[in-house]
């Protein structure tokens, strides 16, 4: 037997020991702390809050995401948009003049101070607390929300260090109150029609997925308040934003639903456009920049499954989450070309024309495509997909993820995206600068649920209705 090789790390420190682990072996595999679940404390895996009838909202940051988060609950039913909040009066007042416009009472308006937004969360005419602020703020202002007693949505990502992660789903079990990352592109239209289809075994057993964040962001690193997305960037390595490309593909492997990720490795190119913006806009040279120009993680499932994700903000590249899946009788892929390849015996005339056609090799035309789509549209899609393309929000994705989370809030529903969601999602950073940071060494992913993983089989982010 051979000697066991690990890196165990805690919230502060590495302790080496030496082996391997589990069914695979590794030279060595780098282990972080799981905390146990305190006394009298469960997991929050199906959880559903009692119904409420009218969902009272505070917003907290009225900046990029913030202000266009406040109109879109202007067209959503049974809500009322309680407090808002932000350090900036301008931005508070800007939002005021925009409920006007839409003939709507104005909030209570809280500003200045930079703890302002305590005294919104600590509001007893206030159900759901919705946190769009800069990432350093989302989980504290998250943990203290469900503290007061409140649901929480944080915009993406919503934890970015494991510390926060754990903090974030800890407190969401004490509490029993929601903690729900504001994944937007999990409800993208091909995203979910494309699940629509995985869900009912189209592209057979789903083996490999991928995700990605290639987003040049030079025309808007001015409009960060304080430069904080670049201050962000210069001082934390891996994949640090994660989670377009990430959450999408656990949906397709259910993760936590039957399915959990096990093994992590990570690695970066080094740092050149990052320190060049700096450069030319300050005229300073940064002694150091953590994040690497070009990110790729690489993660294995219990199940045999894998998934690739990537990072590029830096440079010039066309806009891509990649949203990749290879499945044993079919594939789907969104950026570049999208489309869809199937094998034959999968298909029908109810599905799609000409199926005698299709050959596993080759695309479907364009008509099979538009005509396989419209048999799989997804339920929501069919629910709400005109309202929201005609409301908005990056082709109307983001007031589907908020009707949704106000649907399921109004019927007592599990949410379609749990604390757990969110810490898997987010935790793909963190562990990928421990991998990076150990020569790309395998990192062990976290079990966040403890030991809850396959509770859930069949639950399969169903979207369930009451």
């Amino acid at each position: 037997m051979k000697r066991l090789n690990k890196v165990i790390l805690g919230a502060a420190c590495a302790i080496a020991v030496t082996g391997c682990c589990g069914k695979e072996e590794h030279p060595m595999l780098i282990e972080t702390e799981i905390p146990e679940r305190a006394e009298g404390q469960t997991d929050m895996l199906g959880f559903a809050a009692e119904p409420i009838d009218t969902v009272r909202v505070g917003f907290i940051g009225l900046g990029m995401r913030g202000s266009d988060a406040v109109e879109r609950f202007t067209y959503i039913p049974a809500t009322k948009i309680v407090a808002i909040c932000d350090i900036d009066s301008a931005k508070v007042e800007n939002t005021q003049q925009m409920l006007d416009n839409h003939g709507i009472e104005r909030a209570a308006g809280y500003y200045g101070s930079e703890d302002a937004w305590k005294q919104l969360t600590e509001r007893d005419d206030i159900d759901l607390v919705y946190i769009a602020t800069d990432w350093n703020n989302h989980a504290p202002m998250g943990k203290y929300a469900m503290e007061q007693g409140k649901h929480a949505a944080i915009e993406v990502p919503a934890a970015t260090s494991l510390d926060e992660i754990w903090d974030l789903v800890n407190t969401s079990e004490q509490t029993r109150k929601h903690c729900m990352m504001l994944e937007n592109c999990v409800y993208d239209f091909f995203e979910l029609n494309t699940l629509n289809m995985a869900q009912q075994g189209l592209f057979g057993e789903i083996l490999h997925t991928e995700g990605s964040y290639i987003h040049n962001l030079e025309d808007y690193w001015d409009e960060y308040w304080n430069n904080w997305r670049m201050d962000f960037n210069q001082s934390h390595r891996g994949d640090i934003y994660p989670t377009h490309g990430f959450g999408p593909a656990c949906q397709l492997l259910d993760i936590h639903r039957g399915d959990r990720i096990t093994t992590l490795v990570a690695m970066d190119t080094k740092a050149v456009t990052g320190p060049e913006i700096i450069r030319k806009t300050t005229g300073n040279y940064p002694g150091t920049f953590e994040n690497g120009d070009h990110t790729t993680t690489i993660m294995r499932t219990e199940n045999g499954k894998t998934i690739q994700l990537q990072h590029d903000v830096m440079n010039p590249r066309p806009y891509s989450r990649m949203y990749q899946l290879t499945g044993t009788k079919g594939f789907a892929n969104k950026y570049g070309r999208q489309g869809y390849a199937f094998a034959p015996e999968q298909l029908d005339s109810t599905m799609v024309p000409d199926y005698a056609d299709v050959s596993p090799h080759s695309w479907l035309s364009d008509d099979q495509k538009e005509a396989l789509t419209a048999h799989f549209t997804h339920p929501i899609i069919t629910e709400v997909g005109e309202v929201a393309k005609k409301v908005g929000g990056h082709g109307g994705m983001d007031y589907i993820m908020d009707y949704r989370l106000i649907y399921c809030l109004r019927n007592g529903l599990p949410l379609d995206m749990d604390v757990y969601d969110l810490a898997e999602w987010c935790a793909a950073g963190p562990l990928g600068a421990i991998s990076i940071n150990n020569g790309s060494a395998p990192v062990a992913f976290p079990d966040f649920t403890r030991g809850g993983w396959d509770k859930t089989h069949g639950y399969r982010h169903a979207y369930k209705k009451p």
